[in-house]
């Protein structure tokens, strides 16, 4: 039996992060990361975006190069997949029924797609964007197909909705809410990119529910919505999230419902187990002390960054930021902080000159903001955010005024527009 003083499970942006981290630290143990496919760690983000145009090639998206992870002594084993976890012997079971021993295991499986449930939902020709072999195969059809029904407006619907509409497909985007993006900007944000999508012509519509997905021998060529409409389709993408891959952990005794749980050291219940990524659900100051999965890189990196220390003796709570991005036609979106739950929005900038940014309010404080084209606004709104900065409004609209005047730390000379 193989054995490893860290077994991370798990070969997205956690999983390597995790790795990274704990050399960067000083970490002399033996690691392996075990991930189910056969690729080495790559990024996910351009999965969507410019992998999908075929704008960069997968080279280009692998985290490290092979040779990185052979010089830093950390084993890869791809293609393995774990599907038991022996939490009081500390060992894992592979799907081909090998177990490897650890002494520490990192949990940063992530979480597969979410698969659409009505009738018709294995029907060949149903494509979800989360692995590189998932994107191939549907790159592998899109030059035959015409008219693509994607199912879910959230990032990864609107992505792909942007790169097939340049492409020249007749691209419907179907959103269950009563607006794209609904989960996660404010009624202005999504109605910005609902135009924008329509401008460049994508279907866009809301509150809208799938009810089966029809084919013709073996394939699909069309959803049925509740109702009765039937929308006919060459292909259909299913963009509805993640989830999140934490069976054998809560099979194992870990505790959790939506992920699995962890604490501030992105512990899980277990001895010797921790979790972090998409699938590790934690408490988050910026989102009032909620329990929450965040699905993003920063997230990632910063919980691999959190384990890395608790493992070389420097343990640091985890607390940082939460930032995410999405690039849609010329429009970058750079959002930081958590919006959820706020009760006021400040326009900073004009929409139709489509550079501008939200920023949201809770109670009076500044919890997040989205910034469209605005990386000025995003990189100096961070500090409001963290905070957790009380404004006048009227100040936070005047574009005149950078946002670094406000910073709470700022210097006087910076306050005073002298420096």
């Amino acid at each position: 039996m193989q054995h490893f003083d860290v077994l991370i499970v798990g070969a997205g942006h956690a999983g390597a992060a995790a790795a990274i981290a704990l050399r960067q630290q000083g970490f002399a143990g033996t690691i392996a990361i075990a991930g189910e496919e056969p690729e080495l760690p790559y990024e996910r983000p351009p999965l969507s975006k410019d992998f999908l145009a075929g704008e960069k090639s997968f080279e280009r998206m692998l985290i490290r190069p092979e040779s990185f992870w052979a010089d830093r002594s950390v084993t890869m084993l791809t293609s393995c997949r774990i599907d038991g976890v022996d939490a009081a012997g500390q060992v894992a079971t592979t799907s081909a029924g090998e177990r490897i021993g650890y002494g520490e295991l990192i949990w940063a499986a992530g979480g597969a797609a979410r698969r659409l449930a009505c009738e018709g939902h294995d029907l060949g020709g149903i494509h979800a964007i989360r692995t590189h072999a998932d994107v191939e195969a549907l790159k592998a059809e899109l030059g035959t197909a015409m008219r693509v029904v994607i199912v879910g407006g959230g990032y990864i619907g609107l992505e792909a909705a942007a790169v097939l509409a340049k492409r020249g497909k007749q691209v419907i985007v179907l959103e269950a809410l009563d607006r794209v993006l609904a989960r996660v900007a404010g009624p202005p944000l999504s109605h910005f990119y609902e135009a924008e999508h329509r401008a460049h012509g994508v279907e866009v519509r809301t509150g809208v529910f799938v009810t089966a997905v029809s084919g013709t021998d073996g394939r699909a060529d069309g959803v049925v919505l509740e109702g009765g409409e039937r929308i006919a389709a060459d292909l259909v993408i299913v963009g509805i999230g993640i989830v999140p891959a934490v069976a054998p952990l809560l099979a194992a005794g870990a505790a959790g419902t939506m992920g699995v749980e962890v604490d501030a050291l992105c512990r899980t219940s277990l001895p010797h187990i921790f979790a972090i990524g998409d699938c590790a659900a934690h408490i988050n100051s910026f989102a009032d002390d909620a329990l929450i999965r965040l699905e993003s890189v920063q997230n990632a990196n910063d919980m691999a960054t959190t384990v890395a220390r608790v493992l070389t003796g420097n343990p640091k709570p985890y607390h940082a930021v939460p930032w995410f991005w999405s690039n849609q036609y010329d429009l970058r979106l750079q959002t930081v902080g958590l919006s959820t739950g706020h009760d006021a929005t400040v326009l900073r900038g004009d929409p139709a000159a489509r550079a501008f940014s939200l920023v949201y309010l809770k109670d009076g404080r500044v919890v997040a903001l989205d910034c469209v084209n605005a990386a000025r606004d995003y990189v100096q709104g961070k500090a409001l955010v963290e905070a957790g900065s009380r404004i006048d409004p009227a100040m936070l609209a005047d574009v005149t005024v950078p946002l670094k005047m406000h910073h709470p730390v700022a210097d006087p000379l910076v306050r005073a527009g002298l420096a």
